[in-house]
């Protein structure tokens, strides 16, 4: 079993409408957006749809919209990584669960619920969406009775994204273009089309002209110092424990790597958080995760901030690791694994020499990495180690290099974590920080958003980029 490599193909697609901004949302800070309609719109038609991108999998419960107070409450959320689509008041007013699994953390998925309860068929009433496809292998498919009223749309009661009724099941993960429509029970082609030259691909499409409605809204999350912005120009959102770094470039058209996740979790392994960009050790042997996107070919380019680093050693540190190992780890002497090591090292699978300088708290180590030559760089806060320069790196002159007999195969990025006397928090960015930056530089194609200047000709790590380059 290899680590994952093939991302979801409608952040491939090129052309079409680009989604420019997603909202990070980290469950262990209890963040959430909410308004309260001063008007009662429809509550028996009506149609929420969002992209989303999972961060946390199992058997906790994430909320990505709901409407309630106390146990009267309707929500649409995730559990053991089913879909689910409620309404709960001293039992089951209606219940619809999927059968399939939502189990891909590298992916985005675009959901539609779409409510008409005054139709004369149960199962016409909900209607749940999955990428363009009806959900119709249902564990639970409970509809409501005819011409029943929700709580979506009430007045004066709280319509919350990211979070239930009160202050518990928060959405953890990444969640763009949120929209209601209320007064229409509409198809997903509203929200999405298929590729024309790639069928089986759904992308999203500009939703700005559609007919939202009294209490409708649309979140496109593109202002960071106003996130809850209704971009319909109704009544927006209040944030609650967002803040600007929370804007995100992840999006359903540009889908950016993040550190893997596991299923059913190993508790040896270490806890992420901020979207899985953050990895927290728990002073095991075991190492943290990989990146959910591997690299082949192509030249890359990412940086890493140590927020806590308890000692400097040679099994610990940054860097890559070709896709061999079940655990989607990075182990310190697994083979072809390279990385630069918290005390000045660079480590190619378990076997060290001098390198460069040392790390410690709040330093940000950067790579760039050439995987069609098997060639790599590391710098910390701006200085290429080992006497190396941007024009060499991006020259190709490999003189000063770190590494330059990488084999061939696919590498994922990732922090070694291979010492149990030691802990770390390090903060992986991608091209979407997860911590402020005090400077702000893109790629060549102007992609990413790091600390450092990116070497020319190297790129940030999303399927835009890996689309055209990798």
């Amino acid at each position: 079993m290899t680590a994952q490599t093939i991302l979801p193909a409608n952040t491939l697609s090129s052309g079409g409408y680009n989604v420019a901004n997603s909202c990070r949302f980290n469950d262990g800070d209890s963040p959430s957006m909410a308004k309260t309609p001063s008007g009662s719109g429809n509550r028996r038609t009506f149609t929420f749809s969002a992209w989303v991108k999972r961060s946390a999998l199992g058997s906790g419960v994430n909320v990505i919209f709901s409407a309630a107070n106390s146990g009267n409450r309707d929500f649409i959320y995730f559990e053991g990584d089913a879909l689910k689509v409620h309404k709960y008041n001293s039992g089951y007013d209606y219940k619809i669960t999927t059968n399939r699994l939502f189990r891909d953390d590298s992916a985005w998925y675009h959901i539609v619920a779409a409510f008409d309860t005054t139709q004369g068929t149960a199962s016409n009433r909900i209607k749940v969406y999955v990428n363009g496809v009806q959900e119709t292998s249902l564990a639970d498919s409970d509809y409501p009775s005819e011409n029943f009223d929700t709580n979506y749309n009430t007045v004066s009661l709280p319509q919350q994204i990211g979070k239930d009724w009160d202050a518990s099941n928060y959405f953890d993960g990444y969640i763009a273009e949120v929209v209601m429509i209320d007064g229409s029970a509409l198809a997903p082609t509203s929200f999405g089309e298929f590729d024309s030259d790639s069928p089986n691909i759904w992308k999203p499409i500009d939703v700005s002209g559609l007919t939202f409605g009294t209490n409708g809204f649309y979140l496109d999350f593109e202002d960071s110092s106003n996130l809850g912005n209704d971009a319909n120009g109704g009544t927006d959102f209040t944030e609650a424990n967002l803040a600007a770094t929370d804007q995100s470039t992840d999006t359903c058209t540009n889908n950016h790597a993040v550190l893997f996740t596991f299923p059913g979790g190993n508790t040896n392994v270490d806890g992420r958080s901020e979207g899985n960009l953050i990895s927290t050790s728990n002073n095991s042997q075991y190492a943290q995760p990989l990146s959910t996107i591997a690299m082949n070919s192509g030249k890359w380019y990412w940086e890493m901030k140590y927020t806590v680093l308890s000692g400097a050693n040679t099994n610990s540190g940054m860097g890559i690791m070709e896709s061999n190992t079940i655990w989607h780890a990075f182990y310190n002497t697994e083979a072809e694994t390279f990385y630069y090591s918290t005390d000045g090292q660079k480590v190619d699978s378990g076997s060290a020499s001098s390198y460069g300088n040392s790390q410690s708290a709040g330093d940000i180590v950067q790579c760039a990495f050439d995987a069609t030559n098997g060639v790599i760089w590391f710098g910390k806060n701006g200085t290429w180690q080992n006497s190396a320069t941007a024009g060499e790196i991006a020259a190709g002159t490999t003189t000063n290099a770190a590494f330059t007999n990488i084999p061939s195969g696919y590498y994922h990025a990732g922090f070694c974590d291979a010492t149990a006397s030691k802990s770390f928090t390090v903060e992986f960015n991608f091209g979407s920080p997860p911590f402020a930056i005090s400077s702000g530089n893109a790629d060549g194609d102007g992609y990413g958003n790091f600390e450092y200047a990116v070497p020319s000709g190297y790129y940030s790590l999303n399927t835009k980029n890996l689309a055209e380059y990798g």
